[in-house]
């Protein structure tokens, strides 16, 4: 007993030291750590699968992409430095590479003034990989949620309206380039606007956000995302309208009906009056002799 009273008796007056409170609190922290280590799930945070993700994006960066656009992305210019191969990418964001890559334009056969769509020759999941890597070069765009484009859950007078809010939206903003009818047209330099008809609503979203090609880019500062969603919305508005007025020669505008009145009504209209000619009954009688 005196032993225990002894031992009780350091213990004691050890409690009372200024250093005490600090060595429990270390001992406390350390055995709960410990045990959360034993006895808590292994799971793979975040940060380490975007990490992963980067750096797969990365080499397929370097397969694909870096011949035109250099190995990080800063760019490439020909040999007389006047025309630039590839631009840099720092800050076009994951929303530009999903669009270029998920609609087949990047990679290029080899470099032109215009991109065209063709078959994607990446996965989703090999576009996400390189969205990922672009973006950890500087800030940019993000892909957008479906919520964002998507004319799901809105009533008809809602649709409706966003129609015409769209319809004020393009026909101010992109009529210049993609025809009022969304149907494309000519541009300087060998350029084109695209048709817009056939294209899924988020590379259209896309589109508006990184302005590719010769087109301007409407961030969300002045063009808010449900304004992006109207125009959207007038689009798809478009291919469900019927031609009230009959063959519409593909909506391209006055060009296309000037071109037809000058070749069909004009040419018609010409060739009745040959034919006319040919077919007017004359006399036969030669000039000079008596009736």
């Amino acid at each position: 007993m005196r032993l225990l009273n002894r031992s009780a008796g350091r213990l004691s007056r050890h409690r009372r030291g200024p250093l005490a409170g600090v060595v429990l609190l270390l001992l406390g922290l350390v055995l709960t750590g410990s045990l959360y280590a034993a006895f808590a799930p292994a799971q793979a945070t975040s940060a380490e699968s975007d990490t992963a993700q980067v750096e797969k994006g990365r080499e397929l960066f370097l397969v694909g992409c870096a011949f035109c656009h250099g190995q990080n992305g800063e760019g490439i210019l020909t040999q007389r430095g006047d025309t630039q191969l590839g631009p840099p990418l720092a800050g076009v964001g994951a929303a530009a590479v999903d669009f270029q890559v998920g609609t087949g334009r990047m990679p290029m056969v080899q470099p032109g003034q215009q991109a065209p769509d063709k078959a994607p020759v990446y996965s989703q999941e090999e576009i996400d990989a390189l969205g990922a890597y672009v973006a950890s070069l500087g800030p940019g765009p993000a892909v957008p949620d479906e919520e964002q484009y998507s004319l799901e859950g809105l009533s008809e007078e809602e649709r409706e309206e966003a129609i015409v809010r769209g319809g004020q939206i393009f026909l101010t903003n992109c009529t210049a380039c993609h025809n009022f009818n969304g149907s494309g047209g000519a541009m300087p330099r060998g350029g084109y606007a695209p048709a817009l008809h056939d294209i899924e609503p988020k590379y259209i979203y896309e589109a508006m956000l990184t302005g590719p090609q010769q087109m301007p880019n409407f961030s969300n500062g002045n063009l808010p995302p449900e304004e992006k969603r109207d125009v959207i919305a007038y689009l798809e508005s478009l291919r469900e309208t019927p031609e009230y007025g009959g063959f519409g020669l593909g909506g391209l505008g006055p060009v296309s009906e000037g071109l037809f009145a000058w070749l069909v009504g004009i040419g018609g209209l010409v060739g009745f009056a040959v034919w006319i000619a040919a077919h007017t009954t004359r006399s036969t009688k030669k000039k000079g002799q008596a009736a």
